[in-house]
């Protein structure tokens, strides 16, 4: 298995819409349509990134780049490429991404039942910082998640 990161493509919408449906979005009202999704990759503050190969997408991250954070809206790897690096790979495209555009901070939200989830993510260093009651269309809790990241400063060259 070949996987290569990229940004996300107007003709992979779709896909993407589907996967947060039935990965993310599972049992609430669908928030990430197609439009919304299509707004990301047109929008300078957003990244839209997708992991391929030959066959499918096997996973997508979206992105919000904020002056000194980086909010992750939407994760996920397709279940036949978890468990593959696929989402160590995505998430660390957009650390380096967010070191670069001198971010401090990396933060999410995560259902509070989804226990593998959380798993992955302490596993690469986020910590808990809150938990937000009903905050999935009032049904479920997340909880708030963060990162703290070490920003790439370039060096100021005189002229």
């Amino acid at each position: 298995m070949r996987i290569r990161l990229g940004l996300g493509r107007r003709h992979e919408v779709s896909v993407i819409a589907s996967m947060s449906r039935n990965l993310i979005e599972h049992g609430i009202p669908c928030l990430w349509d197609e439009d919304r999704i299509s707004r990301c990759i047109f929008d300078s503050d957003c990244v839209v990134l997708v992991a391929r190969d030959v066959r499918r997408i096997a996973g997508f991250a979206i992105a919000e780049f904020c002056d000194e954070k980086v909010h992750l809206n939407l994760f996920a790897v397709h279940p036949g490429y978890q468990r593959q690096g696929v989402g160590r790979k995505l998430l660390k495209w957009l650390e380096s991404s967010a070191q670069t555009a001198g971010c401090y901070f990396m933060c999410l939200e995560v259902r509070a039942s989804n226990n593998k989830a959380i798993n992955f993510y302490k596993k690469y260093g986020f910590s808990e910082l809150d938990l937000k009651h009903g905050y999935y269309a009032g049904q479920e809790d997340a909880i708030l998640l963060t990162r703290e990241l070490k920003t790439v400063f370039m060096p100021v060259v005189p002229c």
